[in-house]
């Protein structure tokens, strides 16, 4: 007879931004306390609301959509100024010519971030689809093209023009960004509410070389750049700065309708 397994149930992507809040998990002082899934960061979102895990990490966005569940606080993937993984590709340098655009089926914040920057700061409102990330089929069909994650990072720019949207973000509100935090839903398993997820994270930033060379070769980028990345575009503990664009966020998506309702923060523990 087969035994069920107890352990907590977890996803997150296995991007290389979030590598660093997972790293403790498969190989560091908590590995084996959890069993961990890696679908992209939109099917994560997913299976934390449908009860198929107990915590995920989880675009920002689906706090709002997802209910009967709480953030896990002082971690994140988030950056204060610029990104570089999270863009927006197009051929023109005027982001007004563009009437169409092709979301990376993976984000769901990124995708809501780029129809506000768009709304809100351009003021216009192109149409929108949902594509795989393959940057010549989504331009092939549209004047822009969202892409998130390594993919955001590995592709070739030549001939288009590059927006990172965190440094748009910033540029029209003066704020950081969040991204994704981990989210535990309200019934999960006693076990999963005693995970440190700050101590995991602690515990993969000190491992970033080891992290680098995981990811040196599949990726096709070089050290520099991706510790660079890991040390100076991506944060991963929000600050005041960063909780306020959160926040702000909230209030766009809310504006011009991508959520019904503006959830007050509730942390797991609080």
């Amino acid at each position: 007879m087969t035994v069920p397994d107890s352990r907590p149930r977890l996803a997150a992507s296995s991007y290389l931004n979030s590598a660093p809040l997972i790293w403790s998990f498969l190989h560091g002082s908590m590995r084996g306390l959890v069993t961990l899934t890696d679908p992209v960061p939109a099917k994560c979102a997913d299976l934390l609301a449908h009860g198929e895990v107990d915590v995920a990490l989880v675009p920002v966005i689906e706090y709002q959509r997802i209910a009967d569940i709480k953030l896990i606080g002082n971690v994140c993937v988030g950056s204060k100024r610029q990104v570089r993984s999270v863009v927006l590709v197009t051929r023109t340098d005027d982001l007004n010519q563009v009437r169409s655009v092709a979301l990376d089926q993976s984000s769901r914040t990124s995708a809501a971030l780029v129809r506000i920057i768009f709304q809100e700061f351009v003021g216009s409102k192109p149409e929108w689809q949902t594509a795989v990330p393959d940057l010549d089929r989504m331009l092939a069909a549209n004047d822009a093209a969202l892409i998130i994650g390594d993919p955001g990072m590995t592709f070739s720019r030549d001939g288009y023009h590059v927006w990172d949207l965190a440094t748009l973000w910033h540029q029209h509100t003066g704020l950081g960004f969040v991204f994704a935090m981990w989210m535990i839903r309200d019934d999960a398993q006693p076990a999963a509410r005693e995970l440190d997820f700050a101590k995991a994270r602690d515990e993969g930033v000190k491992a970033l070389a080891e992290i680098v060379s995981q990811y040196e070769k599949p990726l096709s980028l070089s050290r520099e750049s991706m510790l660079h990345y890991l040390t100076e575009n991506i944060s991963f503990a929000p600050d005041e700065e960063m909780t306020a664009g959160m926040q702000l966020y909230f209030e766009l998506a809310r504006k011009h309708g991508l959520i019904d309702e503006i959830k007050p923060l509730r942390y797991a523990g609080g």
